[in-house]
């Protein structure tokens, strides 16, 4: 890999792995204490599984980044790189998929299902996982541009 390419690619992959790592502690420190029709009521990212499996995605996506930063680039794992790349950016974006169907359900609620909107009721918790699943789409994006950035330094050199 040329010197431009190599930095560009380890800015990505920082950058990357910073904004699921950021994802992940914001959706797992959300949690919030109310009281509703007399009933206390604690809302937190466990109580669901979107939001679990939200943050397992984001950690495994950080750690990820955290190995590949470390991997020398004459290695050949780096083809290996590819096929991981494509299986982080999937998995982040199932999991940003389910945490934003659960998230909207919270917000909006369901009429057919009998589901009550519970983000008037706790706002606090809710902006936080607004806030986390900002962060997750961000840091899927940023996989999907490691994705094309490895094809095309990693595959391209080997079908010329």
């Amino acid at each position: 890999m040329a010197k431009p390419t190599k930095i560009s690619a380890f800015v990505l992959r920082l950058l990357a792995m910073v904004v699921t790592l950021t994802a992940t502690v914001v959706m797992a420190t959300s949690r919030q204490h109310t009281t509703v029709y007399g009933i206390p009521v604690d809302a937190k990212f466990q109580c669901t599984p979107a939001f679990r499996f939200f943050v397992i995605a984001n950690a495994i996506g950080s750690v990820y980044s955290l190995l590949v930063l470390f991997l020398p680039s004459k290695s050949l794992l780096w083809r290996m790189v590819v096929a991981l790349d494509v299986v982080i950016t999937m998995l982040l974006t199932a999991s940003i998929a389910a945490a934003v169907a659960i998230g909207f359900i919270g917000k909006k609620g369901d009429s057919h299902a009998g589901w009550l909107p519970i983000c008037d009721r706790v706002p606090k918790f809710c902006n936080h996982v607004t806030g986390a699943m900002v962060l997750g789409f961000c840091g899927a994006l940023l996989y999907m541009s490691l994705l094309l950035h490895a094809i095309q330094t990693v595959l391209n050199p080997l079908l010329l």
